[in-house]
């Protein structure tokens, strides 16, 4: 029994590599469109895609990022200038994707742009934060998703959206958590109700990896920051030691976090050249062989291992 069992499952994965393997045909008369490409993930994505002849449209939050961008690639790559957070400045970008793509629409749609405030207790947090993170993270990815729809759907394209292991399972960081907790529930609909235009929505769960937006002094400097903000009443609730502590498990945690961002962008490509994408993408050793299988033990389980080496607060029940 065990051993049909194993040809079964080794059966089912040689499928899986064979269709897997299949390349859309015409790579080099598709455009893509990409936020965040001042660094990171968007950075590396749209030079990787270049070099393998697509047509990038790369969209940067700064021209200092776009020009750099354009030093390092073709002449078949071009940048414009992109600011997720506010409806004027999507509106004016797809409307330059509009123009360079003409009747061919956009064949893939890349959404990376993100921020991290801080990966900290939630209550350290002040509403604002939350806001911003929200802003950035899933209404702007909703936004730009929804004014660049049409053009995809002309192309029967792909949509990528970025997540992260932590909009599998949830710990620290609440205002990050959330956001992309909230694009993979955006993703999944997206894609059932596009299924009948042609359009693929695939999402990129990347696991711990150090990119400009977990940068680690300006994490840590940040996460100080916080912490000095925060309410008397709520730190004496915690405690320095307790702080002290959480400081030095995050600086541990971006200290040890993967710098090969090919891990990631490698997947990106993947879903957007293979004619049979993946729904999910898991970015990372971290991700595939423990994050997400965490993400599906019983929850006291899971809590258990996730909060097992962390500091207790100053006053506890």
């Amino acid at each position: 029994m065990w051993l049909y069992l194993a040809i079964l499952v080794g059966l089912y994965y040689l499928l899986r590599w064979y269709r897997e393997r299949q390349v859309v045909s015409n790579l080099r008369d598709k455009y893509v469109f990409i936020t965040g490409c001042d660094s990171g993930f968007g950075n590396q994505l749209a030079r990787q895609l270049d070099l393998r002849g697509l047509r990038v449209l790369a969209a940067c939050l700064t021209e200092k990022g776009a020009e750099k961008l354009r030093d390092q690639t073709s002449d078949r790559l071009d940048t414009v200038i992109l600011d997720v957070t506010k409806t004027e400045s999507i509106a004016a970008a797809t409307q330059w994707v509009k123009e360079h793509t003409g009747d061919r629409g956009l064949w893939g749609l890349v959404n990376n742009a993100g921020v991290i405030h801080s990966v900290t207790y939630s209550e350290w947090l002040k509403i604002e934060a939350y806001e911003t993170v929200l802003k950035v993270n899933l209404v702007g990815v909703m936004e730009v998703t929804l004014s660049m729809l049409p053009l995809v759907r002309k192309a029967r394209g792909r949509i990528v959206n970025v997540s992260s292991i932590l909009g599998r399972i949830a710990f620290l960081g609440g205002a990050y958590c959330s956001s992309k907790y909230g694009v993979e529930a955006f993703s999944d609909v997206l894609r059932r109700e596009l299924q009948h235009f042609g359009v693929k929505v695939s999402m990129v769960e990347p696991g711990y990896f150090r990119t400009g937006m977990t940068n680690v002094q300006k994490s840590l400097e940040t996460l100080k920051q916080t912490w000095e903000e925060v309410p008397t009443h709520i730190k004496e609730s915690y405690g320095q030691k307790l702080f002290d502590a959480h400081y030095n498990q995050i600086k541990q945690a971006l200290l040890g976090s993967s710098t090969d961002l090919n891990l990631v962008t490698d997947c990106m490509e993947h879903a957007l050249t293979s004619v049979h994408p993946r729904t999910r993408y898991s970015g990372g050793w971290d991700a595939q062989f423990f994050f997400i299988p965490l993400s599906y033990l019983p929850t006291t389980l899971a809590d258990y291992i996730l909060t097992r080496s962390w500091p207790k607060p100053a006053q506890t029940v």
